[in-house]
């Protein structure tokens, strides 16, 4: 199991405030975006993203097919949200996933427990955060990572579903993501679950009433995404979506992804 205070991990910014995750101290965070900086500042901060990236991709190489898992940081223990998530994650894990998420409380917590109390693997890419985001206690291996944006390459690289419990901008920015790279061809068709009817409801219509109608959209971008208060539905929708992508992959490839019980 990696250890948080190990000398790769990236220290700690001091909290900025009393309010969770609202802001930064951290001088590199806050220059990255500012527009270009003196050249040689430029390759460090290039060198460090690099070196981020490669710690990840060591770290995760070995986990085995994942199915990733987001969601808010913030549902308690006893929600139906958290509960729904907890016997997911045991769900994926007797199916054989690895069982990935951000690593943190919450949404993330509940995955990862239930995939950990089936016996199976439980993985988070935790995030550097003002008031540090710790990693949950039902992990067997995690990494902490300073840029949101390498946090998120490794939390779409190795999966082959991808599940939305309802959460804030983290979790819409996480599954519009995946749904754009879907979309794009970026990666391949897999399957997208929005877990929690009337939470995605309104987004659902608002895309199909305006995103839809303007033509921004097609039906099928919609249609990738399953809306479901059920776990048993959702692992329907995971296993045969991966059993298609991987069958796909092996005729266009003459080689087999891994396989999944």
């Amino acid at each position: 199991m990696n250890d948080p205070s190990r000398a790769d991990q990236p220290t700690a910014a001091e909290p900025s405030s009393g309010i969770w995750g609202k802001a930064t101290r951290d001088v590199d965070e806050l220059r990255l975006l500012e527009g270009p900086g003196p050249r040689v500042a430029e390759l460090g901060r290039l060198v460090r993203i690099s070196l981020e990236l490669l710690r990840g991709f060591r770290a995760l190489h070995f986990v085995g097919p994942c199915v990733t898992v987001f969601g808010s940081a913030h549902s308690p223990r006893g929600e139906a949200h958290y509960e729904n998530a907890r016997v997911l994650g045991g769900m994926l894990a007797r199916a054989g996933f690895t069982v990935m998420t951000g690593g943190g409380p919450g949404i993330m917590e509940a995955a990862n427990r239930g995939a950990k109390e089936a016996g199976g693997r439980s993985v988070g890419c935790n995030i550097m955060l003002p008031l540090e985001q710790k990693p949950n206690t039902y992990l067997d291996r995690w990494i902490t990572f300073r840029y949101f944006f390498v946090r998120k390459v490794m939390l779409a690289k190795y999966s082959y579903a991808f599940v939305a419990f309802p959460g804030g901008f983290g979790t819409l920015d996480e599954i519009f993501e995946i749904a754009t790279l879907v979309q794009t061809g970026k990666i391949r068709d897999f399957p997208l679950v929005l877990m929690g009817v009337s939470y995605w409801m309104p987004l659902m219509e608002f895309l199909r009433s305006r995103a839809l109608a303007a033509g921004a959209i097609e039906s099928r971008d919609l249609d990738r995404l399953l809306l479901t208060d059920s776990p048993e539905q959702a692992m329907e929708r995971i296993l045969g979506g991966v059993h298609r992508q991987v069958v796909a992959a092996s005729r266009a490839n003459s080689t087999r992804l891994p396989a999944v019980s």
